[in-house]
This record gives C-alpha cells, sequence and structure tokens, in this order.
C-alpha cells in the first residue's frame, strides 16, 4: 500500500501544493474551477477531523496529571460504598478497564442515554485545545518550531521503551506474535483496508494538509526526494513503534497468562489440600488428569472455577486505538517497576503526537481560510485560528459527555475513511486527466529539474486510481454484507463490553458524516457550472 497508493500520493499532494502557491481549495479551483468542491470536501474532513481528535490529547492529559500518584490510580480496584470489600463493576471488569470506562469516561449503558458532560474531562479538553491555539498562533511560523519538538521527542521515548520493554519477562513471546505472518489474511479484503487506512492517516492523505504545508515550500524545492524519504522514515517508524508495542503486550500477555496458571495451581492446590510446591507449571496438566480420574465427583465440582489458561488466546485478543493506548498499556505500565515514571513518560509521549497530529488538521482548514481574501480582510489570522480552536472545542464537549465516547467511535469510524478514499480518487483523476499528465509533468521539471519517471506515471496513470476503486468497492460491499450497523456499549452488571445496533438517529448522522463531505464534490461542479450557465445567460442578453 505505501508503493501502490502512500508514496504516490503523497508525491501528487505535495507537488500540487507546491506549484499551486496556495491551500487546498485554491490549489484544486486553480487546475479547474470545477474542482472546488475538492479542496472543500477535505477542509470538512479535516474539521470533523479536529473535532473529535482532541478529545485523545484530553485524555492524554487526564492520565498525565494522574500519573504523579503513588499507587496509580488503574492499578487497584476501589473499595465498595460500606468498605467491606471492592467495587463490584471494578472485580468483574479489570482495574484498568475500570478507570477508564467509569472514573475517565463515566460511560453511560447505550448511545440513546447521552448524560451530562464530565467537567473533569472537558477542562481538560479546553486545556487541549488552548495548547493547540498557542501553537499556532503565529502561523507557519510558529508551528514549523513546534513540530521539531514534538516529532523528535516521542523518538527518544520511544527508545527508552524499546531498551525496557526488550528487557521485560515475555516480550519475545509478543515479538514472535508480531513477526510470525498469517498469509492468509492476505486474501481477506479488510486487510487491504486496513493497510490503506493506516497509510491514509499516518502520511496525512486527502485531508488537504500536505497541499497546505506544501505552498509554503520554495518553489525549487525538491519534493520528489522528501516524498520517498518521509515515507520511508514515517513507515520505519510505525514497524519501530510496533517492536516496542508488541514487547510491552508481551510481557502483558504473558503476566496475565502467569497469574492464570498461578490461580489455578492455588484453586487445585486449596481443594485437594495437595502439598506446597507440588503442583508446578511444567506438571499442571499431568496432576490434572491424575485428579479428574482419581476424584472424578470433587473435580466436577472444582472444574467450573478452573480457567483455560492459553498464551495464544491472550496474546489473540489484540485490540486497538483508545484500547490500545488506554487500557493494554496501562496494564502493562502497572506492573513495571518505578511505573509512576514510565506512565508520565508514555502519557507525555502520547500527548506530543496528538499535539503534533492536531497542528495538521488545523492547518488544513486555516490556510485555505486565510488564502480568502474576503475573511482575511475582516479578520486577522489570530482571530481566524482562535474563533477554529473555539468552535471545535464547543463542539467537542460532546465527546465529553456520558455516551460522548459511543459518538467518538462514530467519527473516528465514518467521519474521514471513505471521504478519503473518494477525495484522493478525484484529486489522481483531476491531475492526470483534466489538468493533463504531460502538462503536469512539465511543471515538475521546471520546478525540480528532473524528469517524472515511468513509476510515478503508471501509479498516477492507472495503478493508484484502480486501487481507490478496488477498494472503495470493498469498503461499500463489507457496510452491505454486515447488514445493521453495530456498536460495542459497556455494561457495567457484567464488567464488559456487548454489542449493539446503533438507533435510527445515530445511523441517520453517519450518513450526514459521510455525505457532508463526499457531496461537496458533486455539489462544487454543479454550483460551477451553474454559474458559468447564468454568466453566460448574461452575457448574452448584453449583446
Amino acid at each position: 500500500m505505501l508503493a501502490v497508493e502512500g508514496m504516490p500520493l503523497l508525491y501528487l499532494e505535495l507537488a500540487v501544493g507546491q506549484r499551486m502557491r496556495q491551500g487546498s481549495i485554491g490549489a484544486w479551483r486553480t487546475i479547474s474551477p470545477y474542482l472546488s468542491g475538492v479542496g472543500v470536501a477535505s477542509v470538512v474532513v479535516s474539521f470533523f477531523l479536529s473535532m473529535y481528535y482532541n478529545v485523545i490529547n484530553a485524555w492524554a492529559f487526564w492520565y498525565l496529571f494522574h500519573s504523579f500518584q503513588d499507587p496509580l490510580p488503574w492499578s487497584v480496584c476501589p473499595l465498595n460504598g460500606n468498605r467491606t470489600g471492592y467495587d463490584e463493576e471494578c472485580e468483574k471488569a479489570s482495574s484498568t478497564q475500570y478507570f477508564w470506562y467509569r472514573k475517565t469516561l463515566n460511560i453511560s449503558p447505550s448511545i440513546q442515554e447521552s448524560g451530562a458532560v464530565q467537567w473533569e474531562p472537558a477542562l481538560c479538553l479546553i486545556l487541549a485545545w488552548l495548547l493547540v491555539y498557542l501553537c499556532i498562533l503565529r502561523g507557519t511560523e510558529s508551528t514549523g518550531k513546534v513540530v521539531y519538538f514534538t516529532a523528535l521527542l516521542p523518538y527518544c521515548v520511544l527508545m527508552i521503551y524499546l531498551v525496557r520493554g526488550l528487557t521485560l519477562h515475555g516480550a519475545t513471546n509478543g515479538l514472535a506474535y508480531m513477526f510470525t505472518p498469517k498469509m492468509e489474511q492476505l486474501a481477506n479484503p479488510k486487510a487491504w483496508i486496513n493497510a490503506a487506512t493506516q497509510i491514509f492517516f499516518s502520511l496525512g492523505l486527502g485531508f488537504g494538509s500536505l497541499i497546505a504545508f506544501a505552498s509554503y515550500n520554495e518553489p525549487s524545492n525538491d519534493c520528489q526526494k522528501h516524498t520517498v524519504i518521509v515515507s520511508i522514515i514515517n513507515s520505519s517508524t510505525s514497524i519501530f513503534a510496533s517492536v516496542v508495542t508488541f514487547s510491552i503486550y508481551g510481557f502483558k500477555a504473558t503476566f496475565n497468562y502467569e497469574s492464570c496458571l498461578n490461580k489455578v495451581i492455588l484453586l487445585l492446590t486449596n481443594s485437594f489440600d495437595l502439598e506446597d510446591g507440588f503442583l508446578t507449571v511444567s506438571n499442571l496438566e499431568e496432576v490434572k488428569s491424575y485428579l479428574a480420574s482419581a476424584y472424578p465427583s470433587k473435580y466436577s465440582e472444582v472444574f467450573p472455577q478452573i480457567k483455560n489458561c492459553s498464551l495464544e488466546s491472550e496474546l489473540e485478543t489484540a485490540v486497538q486505538g483508545t484500547g490500545l493506548a488506554f487500557i493494554v498499556y496501562t496494564e502493562a505500565i502497572k506492573n513495571m517497576e518505578v511505573s509512576q515514571l514510565w506512565s508520565v513518560l508514555y502519557f507525555f509521549m502520547l500527548l506530543m503526537l496528538g499535539i503534533g497530529s492536531m497542528l495538521g488538521n488545523t492547518a488544513a482548514i486555516l490556510t485555505p481560510l486565510t488564502d480568502s481574501k474576503v475573511i482575511s480582510s475582516y479578520l486577522p489570522k489570530e482571530a481566524i485560528s482562535g474563533l477554529v480552536c473555539l468552535v471545535n472545542c464547543a463542539i467537542g464537549l460532546v465527546f465529553t459527555m456520558e455516551a460522548g465516547n459511543y459518538w467518538f467511535d462514530i467519527f473516528n469510524d465514518y467521519a474521514a475513511t471513505l471521504s478519503l478514499l473518494l477525495i484522493v480518487l478525484v484529486e489522481t483523476v483531476a491531475v492526470c486527466y483534466l489538468y493533463g499528465l504531460r502538462r503536469f509533468e512539465s511543471d515538475l521539471k521546471a520546478m525540480t529539474g528532473h524528469a517524472l519517471n515511468w513509476y510515478w506515471k503508471a501509479m498516477w496513470g492507472g495503478v493508484s486510481p484502480l486501487l481507490i476503486i478496488s477498494l472503495f468497492v470493498f469498503y461499500l460491499s463489507d457496510y452491505i454484507i454486515t447488514g445493521t450497523l453495530q456498536y460495542q456499549a459497556w455494561d457495567a452488571s457484567q464488567g464488559q463490553l456487548v454489542t449493539k445496533d446503533y438507533p435510527p438517529y445515530a445511523l441517520a448522522i453517519i450518513g450526514l458524516l459521510v455525505a457532508s463531505s463526499t457531496m461537496c464534490i458533486p455539489l462544487g461542479a454543479l454550483g460551477t457550472f451553474i454559474v458559468r450557465h447564468l454568466k453566460r445567460g448574461d452575457t448574452a442578453s448584453v449583446a
């Protein structure tokens, strides 16, 4: 996906921004007046992303503030109301899940029960937006300086975590799981869709931020060289971060597996009055078989309490997104020595990564707005930046409500993916077949002094558009086959997630999210056609 989609589209967007010297709306309008909707669609997607993405930074702040406590608040379950035992919900789930779902989100049982705004996450969200505003206050100049820090610091933290992760007990189990290929997954369209989505988001394709930043480049800048360098560093960083993640994930899985075995050993030792130390991990299965045959009635009573411990099943319970960041990692961190230090380092790194992403998102919104002579003539850059941050922050408070996490998942799953596929498809077709590939090639040669080689021509002219169309079809067919869209709701009585169907109004909002960005493209073209037709009519009547 990097070779046939990521690199070609990255080069395309950087070259368009550098050549047209404008943000996404102006750049595509310059190529063709009928393409102004493409830039608007990119801005809308970036706006949706900014609305919910900064909530992750709010959660990172929340966890960072709690990381200075000893013990860590997610390492132990709180006592119940009458202080006679642990909280029932926490005991059924785990201390890390309880802290995430109850203390952080205070999540409602379903999306229909909205609840009130949680003031602590809301304050963290306001703080996150204030930090973003201070970083973008002076425009691209200040943003560029901040990005040096937000981009380089995570590498330092990841390096520290790599050394720590590789020395953890069970790290090799996680790495073996990561590097063992499952070839059958290549036949699964979802694997390709996930790969495409990962490349889109990690490189920032289709959001307009690449075009916005490239518009500030020198016209002679070698954007082809930068495309290759950025692509290689980006994917290498992903693999590097995965090694760190899976080493810690292996430690967590091994710790849970061995804890499970120890509980079984303790249960059997107490139930059958075995000598301490007689039952070990090595002879556990053998002794279980003996006890089952020698004491069948007693073993059948104990059997329902015996957990089936499996390292493979622990490793296969992989999670992604917020579950990985705020449950799995905290589960691993709480079992490390000097856990407060590792927690502070981790959540500070997460915050820097989140702020870095937000700077790109806001640039994609602000550059077209500041390019507009109508808006910039009335408002200075600082005021435009402030208004964008204020509007996003106000809407973002929805995600701090008790049902906020369910709406977060809706935006995360549906606000961008389908829209980005359509945006980059139109971008590629527009450059190759409307603007003209030969014309674009001569522009690039004039800018960089390099002729366009066969690889870029083949990717732009055929391979990338066909691949995007295939992914688009797979994506839509997957939704049709799946049927009713569902979500994971937290059931406090069971201490686990349960699957529920989205209510009709949530489905309507999902449809609106997808349509509001994708429909910008045909509506923009239609609007241009009508305006031109009316102008021709006026000219004809005057003549």
